[in-house]
């Protein structure tokens, strides 16, 4: 089974999301901001991370980049989902690694769509 961890500090979209994405057959390990979600990967490395980029604690820019310095979590496909739409803020997303921006709210085909590119690249690679 495939396992996302979802980073998200909202609780109302976490567990909705959640849901939603058990309902499509995903594993799902919850966390409300990057410093959980960093802390939840020293028991498991998920194979596909979904996380906002506001949070409190530690955002979600700062933990792409924490990411990157490690080389057991630098390959795991990295999804940005967030409220944030301005071009700058998906460009460094982006620029800093992410392998994709989605902004909130968006439909769930929309994120199963990416979910499922982003796993089929790291698939190939």
């Amino acid at each position: 089974m495939t396992t996302i961890l979802l980073i998200e500090d909202h609780i109302g979209i976490l567990e909705n999301t959640a849901e939603l994405l058990e309902l499509e057959g995903y594993q799902v390990i919850k966390a409300k901001n990057g410093r959980e979600g960093l802390k939840k990967l020293a028991d498991f490395i998920p194979d596909l991370i979904i996380c906002d980029l506001l949070m409190p604690e530690m955002d979600g820019l700062t933990l792409l980049v924490t990411l990157g310095k490690h080389s057991d979590y630098k390959k795991i496909p990295f999804i940005f989902f967030s409220a944030r739409a301005e071009k700058t803020d998906i460009q460094k997303g982006l620029d800093l690694g992410a392998d994709d921006y989605l902004i909130k709210p968006l439909e769930l085909e929309d994120l199963l769509t990416s979910i499922k590119k982003c796993l089929q690249r790291k698939k190939l690679s």
